[in-house]
């Protein structure tokens, strides 16, 4: 897959930012802090929610700092995030435990990060990148 020099820019600096907001927040997701805590009991899903989410996570992030897999460590980050967005808009609220909003921020930067990360390499993925070269 050849990218141009701005679309391989653009998608490390997604790949690295959503990365990063991944692996910063596994800390919280698995030693138990008070905040995951809360967050995963209010929907319902303590503690293997917080545990499994954070297992995901962490697949993903690891994912993303390889151009080859990084499409299918977005497709996962765009799921986790999905939910963590969704819990956000329907039982937790914007803002969690007075956080101003933030991890819904960080939620929603990882959602859009990981789908600019998919349409740059999207030619990557395997299903999409056999068709293109079937073409």
């Amino acid at each position: 897959m050849n990218l141009s020099k701005a679309q391989a820019v653009l998608s490390w600096l997604m790949q690295l930012a959503v990365a990063g907001i991944l692996l910063q927040t596994l800390f919280f997701k698995f030693t138990g802090a008070e905040e995951s805590v809360y967050i995963f009991r209010q929907i319902g899903a303590e503690p293997w929610g917080r545990i499994g989410s954070g297992v995901i996570e962490l697949m993903a992030s690891l994912l993303l700092l390889a151009p080859a897999t990084a499409p299918v460590g977005a497709i996962l980050t765009m799921g986790v995030m999905a939910g963590a967005i969704v819990s956000h808009l329907t039982v937790l609220g914007i803002e969690v435990k007075g956080d101003g909003g933030l991890l819904f921020g960080l939620a929603l930067t990882a959602f859009l990060g990981s789908a600019v990360v998919l349409i740059i390499r999207r030619a990557s993925l395997p299903l999409v990148g056999r068709y293109f070269q079937l073409a």
